[in-house]
């Protein structure tokens, strides 16, 4: 049986990582993007080769850079002839005082998060409709739906933003295509490393689990969108946050 080909856009570290590994377990050859850290990067694609049965690809590239968005895309379909799935994971977060944000940060913010989305929707989705069959997820927030911070707002608005996104592209795609969004809540990663343990228990008292979810919580809702189970699931919305309420 030919295999599946899975591109993860900033998949060498946190929710994406465990996204990319989940794939190589699941036996999907796997492509990860990443924009930055080599290292890390590298050490993973040696991981799955030493460890998975399955082929792996790096591609560097900035996911809201037009020109490296359409060199990734045909860099893939070059060597695998196809895109299967693609998981718009990439993401950036900037906080501050929302009256000391510069409107180049704001920006920077809007384009990784969702120009980058877009970008990658549009160009790995004319693949997909060729082939007349593709799965796209992409990855928001409870802060686009019900968790708002205004030291966020900018991070806040790209993810209110991709969830709109998500819903056009299902439209606009349809039938062939089927494209959900995850909108994880707190996660144990490097984005968040830097919080206070005071903010920590704060936020943590506002879920009902009682605590921050772990990378491979959100990437087993995705790896469940992109297989055969979810056939009937199309245009969704789901909230992976353990119960959180403000």
């Amino acid at each position: 049986m030919e295999k599946m080909v899975a591109l993860v856009t900033g998949g060498s570290r946190g929710i994406g990582k465990s996204i990319v590994l989940g794939f190589a377990k699941a036996k999907v050859d796997v492509v990860i993007n990443y924009c930055h850290n080599d290292e890390e990067a590298l050490e993973l694609e040696d991981y799955i080769k030493n460890n998975y049965d399955v082929d792996v690809m790096l591609v560097k590239g900035d996911v809201s850079n037009e020109e490296d968005v359409c060199s990734m895309v045909d860099a893939i379909v070059d060597r695998f002839g196809k895109i299967d799935i693609l998981v718009n994971n990439a993401g950036i977060c900037r906080d501050n005082l929302l009256l000391d944000k510069s409107v180049r940060d704001f920006r920077r913010i809007l384009d990784v998060n969702l120009i980058g989305t877009y970008l990658c929707s549009k160009y790995v989705g004319k693949i997909m409709l060729e082939n007349k069959k593709g799965k796209i997820i992409n990855i928001s927030s409870t802060n686009a739906l019900d968790s708002y911070y205004p030291e966020s707002c900018d991070y806040d608005a790209s993810k209110a933003g991709v969830i709109s996104l998500t819903h056009n592209l299902a439209l606009e795609f349809a039938p062939y295509i089927y494209v959900n969004c995850v909108c994880p809540g707190w996660v144990k990663t490097d984005m968040n490393k830097d919080l206070s343990i005071e903010q920590i228990q704060n936020e943590r008292d506002k879920i009902l689990l009682g605590r921050f979810a772990n990378p491979d919580e959100i990437s087993s809702v995705v790896l469940f969108l992109a297989s055969s189970k979810a056939s009937y699931v199309n245009d969704s919305i789901i909230k992976v946050d353990g119960g959180k309420y403000n």
